[in-house]
């Protein structure tokens, strides 16, 4: 079969230009090289990857994507202006591959010049404050929203008071699978996780809350400055909550309870970590997709819906999906990172920046 090369700077979004002054800035080349093990008889493989795309805080262009797919396109997916590469294999084959390959440049994400007052929400906005069976807001989440939230008023107040919950109330655990099952309901009863239920239980208490919220499915960018550094293992889901008469404001509780454990820090100690994360998050990630659980891609995958965001690649095998959270069976990918420019560091204190960095992994 022979190789299809696409050219794909016609899909990226123009090139934004962005204040830097107080931001810092991480810039470099990522590479997705991904192969499905199918039997070669074969006539129905299908795969979805995440295709990023370029925002007031990321740059993505010179897109690139080669393989022995029989065809293969962009598409939009979900509800939130994200994007998917779609490939196929229709025809027997010995191996199968895609590769994408694009430039990024991602600038630190801070949001904390509030309004003095809030205006009213919007109908638009008011669905992310509404509850799903992935995303439980009544029960124990609705009573601890309740709690937590009692004598607060505006929609900032109320967000931090439910990051400080998820904060003092949570912890990471390391053994969890890829970054964890995102299950709601078991992470509030067992209260340890990974990225994905942490942010979870920040987004299904403070939708219960009255807080619009929702996931954000992105990729650690290397932090080594080496040559090239292999981050296969970078995936990482933060959270977003909305400001109204501002916008989309940043927050990972998981990252402080990271830092937490990788320091051997208590909540005293973790303060500068935990005043960080509220409102801002480092020049280390860029955002795959947005929105939450239960993701139908695009083309409509014949397995349903995922039970997670659209993060990992995603694969079927004749109608049936392959194990997908970082398991690496039938399908396999590896994920590396090639750094072509220093970070800017321009207003950050530069030994919480280097500590900051230190957990981008």
């Amino acid at each position: 079969m022979f190789k299809k090369v696409i050219l794909l700077s016609m899909f990226v979004v123009p090139l934004i230009l962005f204040s830097t002054v107080d931001a810092k800035e991480r810039q470099g080349n990522v590479t997705f090289q991904v192969t499905i093990e199918a039997p070669e008889e074969s006539k129905d493989v299908r795969l979805w990857v995440p295709y990023p795309v370029s925002d007031k805080e990321q740059v993505i262009e010179d897109v690139k994507i080669n393989g022995n797919f029989t065809k293969s396109s962009i598409r939009n997916q979900g509800k939130e202006g994200d994007r998917g590469i779609y490939a196929e294999w229709t025809n027997p084959s010995k191996e199968r591959t895609l590769t994408l390959f694009f430039r990024a440049k991602a600038i630190e994400r801070v949001k904390r010049d509030f309004p003095s007052k809030e205006p009213a929400m919007t109908a638009a906005i008011k669905k992310y404050t509404l509850g799903s069976a992935l995303m439980p807001t009544d029960g124990k989440i609705k009573e601890i929203a309740d709690k937590i939230t009692m004598d607060k008023k505006t929609i900032k107040d109320k967000a931090m008071a439910v990051y400080d919950w998820v904060v003092e109330n949570t912890f990471r655990d390391p053994d969890a699978k890829g970054c964890g099952t995102g299950d709601v309901e078991r992470i509030l009863s067992e209260r340890g996780g990974k990225c994905a239920d942490i942010s979870g239980i920040f987004v299904a208490i403070a939708r219960s809350a009255g807080v619009p919220a929702r996931e954000v499915w992105g990729l650690r960018l290397g932090k080594k400055h080496e040559p090239e550094e292999d981050i296969t293992g970078g995936h990482h889901c933060w959270a977003e909550f909305y400001e109204p008469g501002y916008g989309w404001v940043p927050v990972d509780p998981a990252d402080v309870r990271k830092a937490m454990l990788t320091e051997n820090l208590d909540l005293k100690a973790a303060q500068k970590y935990r005043d960080y994360y509220f409102g801002a998050v480092d020049e280390y990630r860029i955002a795959l997709t947005r929105g939450g659980k239960g993701y139908t891609l695009n083309p409509a995958q014949k397995a349903g819906p995922i039970p997670y965001g659209f993060m990992y690649p995603y694969a079927e095998i004749d109608g049936k999906a392959v194990e997908w959270l970082a398991a690496q069976k039938e399908l396999k990918y590896k994920i590396t990172f090639r750094e072509t420019g220093n970070p800017v560091t321009t207003g950050a204190d530069p030994d919480f920046s280097r500590n900051i960095s230190k957990h981008a992994k």
